[in-house]
């Protein structure tokens, strides 16, 4: 058995070795021993931080770069409705050969007739240009209801930007956390390899049975199999990473902070927020809008048309008369389409746009409903990680102190191998309940973010320059032509 101060220096080392410190430190610890360890673990030149995950996400998730894509797609609706309001012009070009024979009668007395016969090839070129006057207001309601499909996309892009983000801050916490436990199953194997040589020297010396060396045996294969399933983990980790932020794993990461500060101090005020700015509610509300213009435009469908005609056409040589050289025909019409009845199609649409406004409303409900409910759900989770951090660090404390008399107690013969070893695997559990627990503090404050809608690269302070889907609605708003997007593809 190891003499007491062996042990404590053992415990010591082993303290200074896990990671745990790194989390500690971003959960405002309240210990001297997460405070000595934090600053020596992922402090180093060159390791990852959360400001710069959340930045490499932003600019690397495909998932996110599809819907700015996505969105920009949906930008191209409004000038498809805007063209409504423009001109249509089309022009052909024919070329016949013709082939003409003609027997006339005369008027004089007595009646002669005249043959003309012959080939002839008649080219026709022509010009008709038709503007719609009115139209029910059609075009206008659509027009309006592609911007409301804009605005709506705009805010699933915000929404795929909320998510995106917190997936990052989740992916780089759990590498983070596991990292951790992987360290601290390596430090708890040291241990267990270290009472295991003692408990043999003591069998050898005929202290102890061979019960107690089985038993420190035992130990120490439960304790390599927990390490062979926390580098598992931790791989795990590294995959997801990469997965989200798109680029590698880091080998080493700085400590990351809860985001409290930017969150409302009180459920309610957090609730209010969410009900007026996530972007899960204001798509709803958009979606409700080009619901109701939807049903305008199917009632414009009964109303008249009426549309200005104008055409020329020039033709050289004819159908009809070998002596007819060329021929220019120029009209402008006023053409006035009355629907009287079509079947009853334009009916049916009328009640089935209906019908869609209500389910768009009743999803408007329902988006209310699930985010106040995402917001309570991830505030009460956060309030459980901040009071499991103090209970946690608690039975650290208390299990160190613990492990310290346990070991004092066996080496004057009052307590067994077997409970040296238990109170080591419970200082164990409880610094991986420590671990875990401070990785749920951050995470839950990024989702408490995220629930009231307010988890973007602005509030964040990302240093980064953010996407603006602005940009790219006024660069093909009001376009006429042209088959380039505005990036030149």
């Amino acid at each position: 058995m190891l003499r007491g101060s062996q042990w404590k220096r053992e415990v010591a080392c082993a303290a200074r070795v896990i990671a745990l410190a790194a989390f500690a430190m971003a959960t405002l610890p309240t210990t001297s021993y997460a405070a000595e360890i934090s600053g020596r673990i992922g402090a180093g030149a060159g390791s990852a931080t959360m400001e710069g995950a959340l930045i490499q996400a932003y600019q690397n998730n495909p998932q996110l770069n599809a819907q700015r894509s996505a969105t920009r797609a949906t930008d191209e609706n409004v000038p498809t409705a805007l063209a409504g309001y423009r001109p249509r012009v089309s022009g052909t070009a024919s070329l016949t050969e013709n082939y003409l024979d003609t027997l006339a009668k005369n008027g004089t007395t007595p009646q002669t007739y005249t043959r003309s016969q012959g080939a002839v090839a008649v080219s026709t070129a022509g010009l008709t240009a038709t503007q719609t006057l009115l139209n029910g207001f059609q075009t206008a309601n659509r027009t309006r209801q592609a911007e409301g499909l804009v605005f709506a996309s705009r805010e699933t892009l915000r929404s795929t930007e909320q998510t995106v983000l917190l997936n990052a801050a989740t992916a780089y916490m759990n590498l983070l956390q596991t990292a951790a436990l992987l360290e601290l199953q390596r430090s708890n194997v040291n241990v267990l390899e270290v009472t295991l040589r003692q408990t043999r020297d003591r069998f050898t010396a005929g202290e102890v049975t061979r019960t107690d060396v089985a038993q420190a045996e035992s130990s120490l294969a439960a304790g390599r199999s927990q390490l062979s399933l926390a580098e598992s983990n931790y791989v795990t980790a590294q995959a997801q990473y990469q997965q989200v932020i798109g680029v590698p794993a880091p080998t080493r990461q700085a400590p990351a902070t809860p985001v409290d500060r930017l969150s409302p101090r009180t459920l309610d005020g957090s609730i209010a927020r969410g009900r007026s700015e996530h972007p899960t509610i204001l798509t709803a509300m958009y979606n409700v809008d080009a619901a109701v213009h939807q049903v305008k435009i199917a009632e414009g469908a009964l109303a008249p048309t009426l549309a200005a005609v104008g055409s020329v056409q020039k033709s050289f040589g004819s159908t009809q008369s070998l002596a007819i050289i060329e021929t220019l025909n120029a009209s402008v019409a006023a053409q006035l389409t009355v629907p009287i009845y079509q079947g009853g199609a334009e009916y049916s649409a009328i009640r089935q746009s209906k019908e869609t406004l209500g389910q768009r409303r009743l999803d408007l409900d329902t988006a209310r409903d699930q985010v106040q409910s995402s917001v309570t759900q991830a505030w009460g989770q956060l309030d459980a990680a901040k009071a499991q951090i103090n209970a946690t660090q608690a039975q650290v404390t208390a299990a160190e102190v613990a492990l310290n008399g346990v070991r004092e107690e066996a080496r004057v013969g009052q307590r067994t191998t077997l409970d040296v070893l238990n109170a080591q695997q419970a200082l164990v559990n409880a610094r991986s309940a420590l671990v875990t627990a401070q990785r749920d503090r951050v995470v839950a404050s990024y989702t408490v973010l995220a629930a009231v809608g307010s988890l973007s690269p602005q509030i964040l302070g990302l240093k980064i320059p953010v996407y603006d889907p602005v940009d790219h609605y006024q660069q093909v708003r009001d376009a006429w032509g042209g088959v380039r997007t505005p990036d030149g593809r």
